[in-house]
């Protein structure tokens, strides 16, 4: 995979993110790189995302977890292998 490859595919995701969540911060790390050569990606990327919203508000990580995953379903058959989250509120960036 090239650069190119990447850049785009984390373009989408950001688009994907910024719709539904509406992020006051997002951050998108492609870290394929360093997953060459995993045969069970089959080409998919493997993503790092460190989002802030609101709509995480009285979330558990799990529910916060499934809002990114479920922003993010129209990747994960073709473009998506992994994506680490880190999904915040503003107060939790403030502490």
């Amino acid at each position: 995979m090239n650069g190119e490859a990447g850049d785009s595919r984390a373009h989408r995701m950001e688009h994907l993110l910024q719709q539904a969540l509406r992020p006051t911060q997002l951050q998108i790390q492609d870290d394929s790189a360093a997953h060459a050569g995993h045969r069970s990606a089959g080409g998919r990327g493997h993503f790092r995302v460190r989002i802030v919203s609101d709509r995480f508000a009285g979330l558990t990580a799990l529910q916060r977890h499934r809002l990114v995953n479920e922003a993010l379903a129209p990747l994960w058959d073709s473009e998506l292998h992994a994506v680490s989250v880190t999904a915040l509120t503003i107060d939790e960036l403030d502490k």
